[in-house]
């Protein structure tokens, strides 16, 4: 356990609950959740308890609830002097590795997330956009029939490239529709269409790059302490310019989260830590890199004391 990466979930990982257990556990945890309540126009600590779960589960909601999630977990290691050598996150988890790099504040990001969920929701009106995972096939030959259908007239791209044989599309739902049955036609094990409120990272998103582009402006961005390796280029970054405008680019482009684990693994990092709500990405870990890699997940103290007395046996 020599290298260390964080890793912080994006949309898709919220339960309701979640970040409870970090603020029961921690005052500064519980800080974080204060500290969201009194940035946001209401209380996101009670809905992230007491739900209800389909409100949670809306794009304004679930964003900023992730992010508090994650940050209150990564504050369970306060004064524990464990320095990552990259940090990471998942389409919105970028936000929270930013924070955790130093690049952005808390506050800012839950505002500039929350704003982020309504402009994404409102980006494509309903039942016009959709998403699926496609299971079995490589992106290649996905690529291909996206282009292909693209080029007939429905729109759908790539969207997040997971780990091998794991991608998911994203574009109008008559260009996901066909691109699945090409797909499944072609070879694909199992599509499946996701329950989700738009076309995220696809050029569909469009309309809310734009209005996303004017709040981050009017935020401060540092250069990271962490590089943080990006969505959109699978490379590290420290630049906080750079790392302002991937935040704006990565809303039309792809997630490419295989090459991210790939290139930190080539960089020798040898322990993943995914903080917050869910296991989503400490499986992704799993499914890229099976062996020589160690994985942990925190979201309560138990587990942060777990992960920091594994890495005390290695010292």
């Amino acid at each position: 356990m020599e290298n260390i990466a964080y890793l912080f979930p994006g949309q898709g990982s919220q339960a309701l609950g979640m970040g409870h257990a970090a603020a029961n556990d921690s005052d500064s945890a519980k800080a974080i959740l204060d500290r969201a309540d009194d940035r946001l126009p209401f209380s996101l600590s009670e809905l992230m308890k007491n739900g209800p779960e389909e409100q949670l589960k809306e794009t304004a909601n679930a964003q900023p609830a992730l992010l508090t999630a994650s940050i209150a977990s990564l504050s369970l290691l306060e004064g524990a002097e464990i320095e990552p050598s990259y940090m990471a996150g998942h389409s919105l988890g970028e936000y929270s590795a930013l924070v955790a790099a130093g690049a952005l504040r808390f506050d800012d990001a839950v505002y500039a997330v929350h704003e982020r969920g309504k402009f994404m929701q409102a980006a494509v009106p309903t039942g016009e956009g959709t998403m699926a995972a496609v299971i079995g096939m490589e992106r290649e030959p996905l690529m291909q029939i996206t282009k292909r259908v693209s080029e007939s007239g429905h729109a759908v791209q790539l969207a997040n490239l997971n780990a091998p044989g794991q991608i998911v599309i994203s574009g109008t739902v008559e260009g996901v529709q066909v691109a699945s049955a090409a797909a499944k036609e072609e070879g694909a094990r199992r599509v499946m269409p996701l329950n989700v409120s738009g076309p995220f990272h696809s050029a569909l998103m469009e309309p809310a790059k734009e209005q996303l582009r004017d709040v981050l402006t009017a935020i401060e961005f540092q250069d990271a302490r962490v590089p943080v390796v990006t969505n959109i280029h699978a490379a590290p970054v420290s630049n906080g310019e750079e790392l302002r405008q991937g935040l704006v680019e990565q809303l039309t482009s792809p997630v490419y989260w295989e090459d991210t684990i790939r290139f930190m693994i080539r960089e020798g990092v040898d322990t993943f830590v995914e903080f917050g709500s869910g296991q989503v990405l400490s499986g992704l870990v799993k499914k890229i890199q099976r062996r020589d890699v160690n994985v942990f997940s925190i979201s309560n103290l138990e587990e942060a004391e777990q992960f920091k007395q594994a890495v005390k046996a290695v010292r």
